[in-house]
C-alpha cells in the first residue's frame, strides 16, 4: 500500500501530476486544487489511496489526511467511483462535504459532474453519522448573506471552482475593511489580488 508521496513535481495537469520519488514517477490523481497549485520543480507532498483493480492500478493524492479520509467515505457509497469522489473534493471541502451531509443536503454533489439525483441522495444518506460538521465560530468579519452569496457567484463565473471560490471569499473577507465588506466589487477586487487570475480549467479544477 502506498499511503503517502514526498518528490518533485514533473508535470501537471488539472487533474493530475506526476511526482519523482527515488528516480520514479509517479502518475497521481487529485483534486482540482492540488493540480492548481502544484508547481513543477517543486516538492509536493501527498497523502495518497491506491485502487486495485482487475486492470489498472491507480493512485489518488490528497492534500491532507481528512481529504484522503472522506474521500474513503465515499466511495464506499454505492454508485460512487473513485472519478466521482475525486470529482466532489474539486468542488467541495470537507467542511463543506460534512455541512451538507449533517443539513440534509444533497443539492451541493447533485452540481457535480457526474453525480446524478439519486447518487447525491446516497451520498448524504450513506455518510450521515459517519463526518464531523464543523462547528461555526463567531466572527466580526461577518458579510451580509447576499453579498457573500454574488462574491462567490463571481468568482465561479471567472473560472474557479466552488470550493475554491468559497475558501477565498472566506480568506478576504476576513482581512477586508468595513468599508470594503459592504461591497461586492471591493471584496472581489480583494480576492483576485490574492488568488491572480483563473487559469481556465486548471481553476475548475
Amino acid at each position: 500500500m502506498i499511503s503517502s508521496l514526498r518528490g518533485t513535481v514533473l508535470s501537471a495537469t488539472t487533474d493530475s501530476v506526476i511526482i519523482e520519488v527515488g528516480g520514479v514517477g509517479f502518475s497521481v490523481a487529485v483534486p482540482g486544487d492540488v493540480a492548481h497549485t502544484a508547481r513543477v520543480g517543486h516538492e509536493l507532498r501527498l497523502h495518497t489511496s491506491l485502487i486495485v483493480r482487475e486492470d489498472a492500478l491507480s493512485l489518488y493524492g490528497f492534500a491532507d489526511a481528512s481529504e484522503l479520509e472522506v474521500f474513503g467515505h465515499l466511495i464506499s457509497v454505492t454508485g460512487v467511483g473513485p472519478k466521482s469522489a475525486l470529482g466532489v473534493l474539486s468542488h467541495l471541502s470537507v467542511d463543506q462535504i460534512a455541512t451538507a451531509v449533517a443539513a440534509d443536503d444533497d443539492a451541493p454533489f447533485r452540481r457535480v459532474s457526474g453525480i446524478g439525483p439519486k447518487t447525491a441522495k446516497l451520498i448524504v444518506v450513506q455518510l450521515t453519522g459517519k463526518l464531523q460538521a464543523p462547528v461555526a465560530a463567531p466572527s466580526s468579519a461577518s458579510i451580509p448573506d447576499e453579498i457573500g452569496t454574488q462574491l462567490i457567484a463571481a468568482l465561479i463565473g471567472l473560472g474557479w471552482s466552488e470550493r475554491v471560490a468559497a475558501e477565498a471569499a472566506e480568506r478576504s473577507t476576513t482581512e477586508a475593511s468595513e468599508t470594503e465588506r459592504g461591497s461586492v466589487a471591493l471584496l472581489l477586487r480583494r480576492t483576485l489580488a490574492t488568488l491572480g487570475p483563473a487559469q481556465g480549467g486548471a481553476a475548475r479544477g
